[in-house]
């Protein structure tokens, strides 16, 4: 498998998680006894992405992806609002329900945009000041230390653009209350993630063929 593949097929998913965290977090599971948005379960496969591209490329190639799910998620959002405002057809009966679903999804996007540019933005520096520092070991630590923070970032961002003053009962210690209830869950998740970051990584390495071994970031051994 190429080189170039495999960082197409990391950035599919990196997209993918993001996207599908944006449009499906709306809706809140109970796990543990805890109400959680069922985006959780999506979006730490960005910084899973982004650390082991990081790792094995470079942080201008983990930059790059950033900016290209920036786009992407721009384009979601004009592409929803646009929806949204066209009027619906004589035989089409859930318009309310349609704008009720994405109007929410509209807000959690914007919210979405400007978190997960300055969290990745951190992640991908602090796992290259790191990295500096443990000189390239202890990957287990780089990943987690970086993303941990990171996540404390996205939440706080997010939670309170998304959430605050949408009823009497978002006030600030509420969502506080929230960000660190979600904050643990991710780092849970972020710990778990662990071994495969390890797998990505040794899989990334491997080598594929050689004209197709992207030219800005030569692999590391």
């Amino acid at each position: 498998m190429s080189q170039h593949f495999k960082l197409t097929l990391l950035s599919s998913i990196f997209i993918a998680g993001l996207l599908g965290a944006n449009m499906l977090g709306s809706k809140v599971t109970t796990l543990f006894g805890v109400a959680v948005s069922v985006g959780i379960f999506a979006y730490p496969l960005t910084f899973l992405m982004t650390d082991a591209i990081a790792e094995v490329y470079g942080k201008q190639k983990a930059k790059q992806l950033v900016w290209a799910a920036l786009i992407a998620q721009t384009l979601v959002l004009i592409l929803t609002f646009v929806s949204i405002k066209l009027p619906p057809a004589g035989r089409y009966h859930l318009n309310n329900e349609y704008v009720a679903v994405f109007s929410g999804s509209l807000r959690m996007i914007i919210a979405s945009i400007i978190a997960f540019i300055v969290s990745q933005t951190h992640d991908i520096w602090a796992f290259e000041f790191w990295k500096k520092k443990m000189n390239g070991k202890a990957l287990w630590l780089r990943n987690n230390l970086s993303t941990f923070v990171s996540q404390a970032i996205d939440t706080l961002l997010f939670m309170f653009i998304a959430f605050y003053g949408i009823n009497d009962k978002f006030t600030v210690s509420f969502i506080l209350h929230l960000c660190l209830t979600y904050w643990l869950f991710k780092i849970t998740f972020a710990a778990l993630d662990t071994p495969f970051v390890y797998l990505l990584v040794k899989w990334l390495r491997k080598p594929g063929k050689a004209d197709d071994v992207p030219d800005t970031a030569p692999l590391q051994k």
